[in-house]
């Protein structure tokens, strides 16, 4: 017996669809609504840490994951500057475990549509065009009634908020905190990969703050420029890939086949960081948030996925393991997961801060080290 028959998830990303595929296997009935109009077909790349991978395997997804990314071990350092020579190789914690690859790369597009498939295929209900825009919590004995577009979408056991930094499901149950910016933006772009890149590549100095990339497949990788938060929003695309281009060219090696590929036609796009996590609980009453939605940090250990993986499939597994919602179930949801994603968002913007400060005397390969045993240990 599971402690819900019926679950409405908001948002179909990463944590939204992971909660759906653990559901639905329970034989949970879930329906998933999603803002956007369609799966979504934007973005470049994503890394991916051994401890998501181990998710992926108890999700019963692992396969498909594995034979649509670009799995590697360790990280490399280059110089700016002529010939880009790696000047330190570093190995990787395998935050999986030993039966995973220490990090995969992947384009972000593949890992939403395997994602879906499983979900639609456990039995879960996907909508798109769908938006959360009311939630009434006295509507029912131990229900929650939801309102799509305006309109009543029925009563549930319990409203899941995986809808992302901009969560109108935390805004809906009263939490303030909201994802701030951390001083940092980023630029990326989706390239063909060269036969050197075997695995992700760092160089630091320069113009920016940090120049890399992450191999993603046989034919493709993702490249970034880490550089100081500007208002970049509502530039042309002609404009984002000339400042991408002249950002980079202190920075040889590979990336002079990132801009071959920017020159021919690459889309660049720009975000800014932003830091915030939930310190208290993350529900009220039946309603809880999980995600991008309960925190958000700079990728530069690249957790942010992985953190919300964990969030999906702790809770869910309490879920089906428990006969009912109870305090006890919420008590050992938010022992397990704030402490360890909190750690997560205070070191990843301490890295990002120490790079902002101009700190060369920070241990961050120290920082990086300690996370790393952390997720090294199942959620």
């Amino acid at each position: 017996m599971t402690a819900v028959t019926k679950v409405a998830i908001a948002g179909s990303g990463v944590a939204g669809l992971a909660a759906a595929i653990q559901l639905a296997k329970a034989g949970v009935s879930v329906d998933v609504f999603e803002t956007k109009p369609a799966l979504s077909e934007g973005g470049s790349g994503i890394s991916l840490q051994g401890n998501a991978l181990r998710v992926f395997d108890a999700l019963g997804v692992w396969d498909d994951i594995r034979a649509a990314g670009y799995p590697f071990e360790g990280l490399n350092l280059r110089a700016p500057g002529p010939g880009a020579p790696i000047v330190a190789s570093l190995p990787d914690v395998k935050t999986g475990g030993p039966d995973y690859p220490a990090a995969m790369g992947m384009p972000r597009l593949a890992l939403t549509r395997i994602l879906f498939e499983h979900a639609e295929r456990a039995g879960a209900n996907i909508r798109f065009g769908a938006t959360v825009t009311a939630i009434d919590a006295q509507a029912a004995n131990d229900g929650v009634r939801v309102f799509i577009n305006g309109e009543s979408a029925g009563v549930y056991d319990l409203v899941i908020g995986a809808d992302g930094l901009h969560s109108a499901v935390r805004d809906l149950i009263g939490i303030d905190t909201k994802p701030e910016p951390t001083g940092m933006g980023i630029w990326r772009t989706f390239v063909s990969r060269p036969a050197e890149v075997e695995r992700s590549e760092l160089y630091y100095g320069g113009p920016v703050y940090i120049a890399g990339y992450t191999p993603t497949g046989d034919d493709s990788m993702y490249a970034f420029l880490v550089e100081k938060a500007e208002d970049r929003f509502g530039i042309s695309d002609a404009d984002a890939t000339r400042i991408m281009l002249e950002e980079s060219r202190a920075y040889n090696g590979p990336w002079n086949s990132i801009r071959a590929d920017l020159e021919a036609g690459a889309h660049a796009n720009y975000t800014w960081f932003t830091k915030h996590i939930i310190l208290g609980p993350w529900n009220r009453g039946r309603v809880v948030i999980i995600g991008d939605a309960a925190h958000s940090c700079p990728p530069t250990i690249a957790q942010g996925a992985a953190q919300g993986l964990e969030d999906a499939f702790v809770l869910t597994q309490l879920l089906v393991e428990r006969d009912a919602i109870d305090q006890t179930l919420w008590d050992e949801f938010h022992a397990r997961r704030v402490p360890r994603a909190t750690a997560v968002v205070e070191a990843s913007v301490q890295l990002g801060q120490w790079q902002i400060d101009g700190n060369r005397d920070a241990d961050a390969g120290g920082l990086i080290f300690g996370i790393a045993q952390k997720m090294a240990e199942p959620a």
